[in-house]
């Protein structure tokens, strides 16, 4: 396996986990000791940390190394996670596999990146947009 598949791979299970325990970026890089910089680095795709760094990431989610390095299927695993009230992020089957296949493209993944370190307001105002688009778009 190549080292650019690695760090995909890497990336798609750390975001995973991050979203699953609802935990910035900015939360994980101060327990484990490393800068928001690095950290965005490996959410991004740009770098893969050393093992060192995945052990107290596995340490830090209670998970296996594993969990961080190996391929498994996170769009079955996407679809089960709830926030802490109880709400499925997707709520149907047809919404995950867009919001997946978003993911898996490296030139659509960064909607998802953007989303990461936005400034809130920002955010928002993105959020905003896409409910006035959908008013204006009901079947679109």
């Amino acid at each position: 396996m190549s080292d650019k598949e690695q760090t995909y791979i890497f990336q798609r299970n750390l975001l995973y986990y991050l979203a699953k325990y609802e935990k910035t970026q900015l939360e994980v890089a101060n327990a484990i000791g490393v800068s928001h910089q690095t950290f965005s680095t490996w959410c991004r795709g740009i770098a893969l940390p050393r093992m060192g760094k995945i052990q107290l990431l596995a340490d830090y989610f209670h998970i296996n190394k594993s969990d961080l390095i190996e391929e498994h299927d996170p769009a079955a695993e996407e679809n089960e996670i709830e926030s802490s009230s109880g709400t499925k992020y997707y709520f149907s089957d047809e919404t995950a596999a867009v919001a997946q296949e978003i993911f898996e493209n490296p030139g659509l993944r960064a909607l998802f990146d953007a989303a990461m370190d936005v400034d809130p307001k920002d955010l928002q105002m993105a959020a905003e947009m896409l409910k006035r688009f959908k008013e204006t778009n009901p079947n679109g």
